[in-house]
């Protein structure tokens, strides 16, 4: 192979420094000025090659059918709490604790046919006019069962924390795909034009397992993916420009970004990923002004803050992301989601060792807080717009996974969630598991036994007036939905 001839120092490309510079600045003020003209003289020629007008991919959109809300708070409890310890009453697995039964399981630890039994570690008592079943690690909530739709059958594909926590996002078990979030958001646009449509806020101890695909836009436009939102500190970071630089700099920069890729996409004919980008750059400007707004506690009343526990380390953090999820759905901003634990074993619900320890030390830092927002919600009349729901990936075992100890392993054949605000009935529980709480046994949803993932998508995607069977996204040839290619119902018995 012929050597390559020798550049001369200072030259790139056979041009001077000075050359290269020169043209590269003349060929970028011609995008901008292209740009420029595109908002005015040009105007009527910003349309993609099939004729489309630009149009601004978080503008509002009319849902599909009738709503019953407006956003969503997703408390999402990583790593899996034991139903039987929680919400699903089981009288029948005390007397049998410490002993060895038949049961069939499949977890982490693989499938099993039979297992040492852990009794419930904490008594449950019967609280409002519905009579619902609690567990003492839940004293504040409980009190709002009457608000509450229980979900006793919930089944996953996968027992594994990476895969289940994708499909409970995303609906599907492998990466790729847009979030709930992601979909709710393309779905109906934006009502607010200074905030995210979808908001997500991590537990102080990490992301979880699976990482960013859990709030990702998939093989959407990055429009509709979530954007992190920090409880201390700079609410989004790099979102602040350098002390520096001056207001009118700081706009003339964003002008000079938004025009530069305005020509370059509409030299392209792409105009989806013109206004996607348009609409991403207006809305960074817009959030240096009203981020920080948002998640300023400083005109919170004192009872407020301590209604969600502020005052006291142990509830804090938690209570901190309740009340800034309640005023982000107050500013209109569509899903907001909220990890209570993060990166890898007591670090968040997932009890292999103890069981007590570890459920204790996460009820402990959530239950007031999560009873505080419902609260908040009520009084405020946001839970007539809000859907609010509770829950993890899977559930937990009736049986011990290691030969000592009072860890359970991942199950996902059968476990609780509960739903609660704009459009859900207060005080009901529907599906059944069986006397062990090992798997789902009711009812018969959807050609399935218990209320699978999608179900849940669906009933949320309902509420919000979008329609489960008929929203979709063209992508690689299909119409992609949320819910799968086949027909998936809401869970009506606990829609109001």
């Amino acid at each position: 192979m012929a050597s390559q001839p020798h550049r001369p120092q200072g030259q790139f490309c056979h041009r001077t420094r000075r050359e290269f510079f020169w043209e590269a600045g003349a060929s970028f003020t011609g995008l901008a000025l292209a740009g420029l003209l595109d908002q005015g003289f040009l105007a009527g020629q910003s349309r993609a090659a099939d004729g489309t007008p630009f149009q601004n991919p978080l503008a509002a959109k009319p849902p599909m059918v009738a709503p019953t809300a407006k956003s969503v708070i997703f408390l999402f409890m990583y790593g899996g709490p034991s139903h039987v310890d929680t919400f699903d009453y089981k009288p029948a697995l005390y007397p049998l604790d410490g002993k060895t039964i038949p049961v069939k399981t499949k977890g982490r630890g693989g499938e099993r046919s039979e297992g040492r039994v852990v009794g419930p570690k904490w008594n449950f008592q019967q609280y409002g006019q519905c009579g619902k079943w609690v567990s003492d690690l839940f004293p504040n909530m409980a009190r709002h069962v009457d608000d509450l739709a229980f979900i006793h059958s919930m089944t996953a594909d996968s027992p594994i924390h990476g895969s289940a926590m994708l499909q409970m996002n995303s609906g599907k078990i492998q990466s790729g795909a847009p979030c709930l979030g992601s979909w709710v958001n393309y779905g109906l646009g934006s009502e607010n034009e200074n905030l995210p449509g979808f908001v997500v806020m991590l537990d102080p101890t990490g992301g979880p397992i699976s990482g960013a695909k859990n709030w990702s836009s998939g093989f959407m436009p990055a429009t509709y993916q979530g954007t992190l939102l920090r409880s201390k500190g700079a609410p989004i970071l790099d979102l602040a420009p350098p002390d520096d630089m001056p207001l009118e700099a700081q706009r003339q920069l964003l002008d000079a970004l938004r025009d530069a890729n305005t020509a370059h996409l509409l030299s392209r004919g792409d105009n989806t990923e013109l206004a996607a980008r348009i609409a991403s750059y207006e809305l960074a400007w817009k959030m240096q002004e009203h981020a920080p707004e948002a998640v300023d506690l400083a005109s919170e009343t004192e009872e407020t803050k301590r209604l969600y526990g502020l005052d006291n380390p142990r509830t804090a953090d938690f209570g901190r992301r309740c009340l800034l999820a309640r005023r982000l759905v107050e500013r209109g901003v569509r899903f907001v989601q909220l990890y209570s634990g993060g990166a890898h074993n007591d670090d968040n619900w997932d009890a292999h060792g103890d069981l007590v320890k570890n459920h204790e030390f996460h009820a402990g830092n959530t239950d007031l807080p999560v009873a505080a927002l419902l609260t908040d919600l009520k009084r405020s009349g946001l839970l007539d717009s809000t859907l609010v729901i509770w829950g993890g990936e899977f559930g937990r075992q009736p049986t011990a996974e290691y030969a000592e100890g009072t860890g359970r392993d991942h199950n996902s054949y059968g476990f609780t969630m509960w739903m609660a605000g704009g459009g859900i009935k207060g005080g009901v529980s529907v599906g059944e598991t069986d006397e062990l709480g090992s798997a789902a046994i009711t009812p018969v949803h959807d050609g399935r036994t218990g209320f699978h993932v999608k179900s849940l998508h669906a009933t949320v995607l309902q509420c919000l007036g979008l329609d489960p069977n008929r929203l979709a996204y063209f992508f690689g040839g299909l119409d992609q939905k949320l819910v799968g290619v086949e027909r998936v119902e809401p869970i009506h018995e606990i829609l109001a």
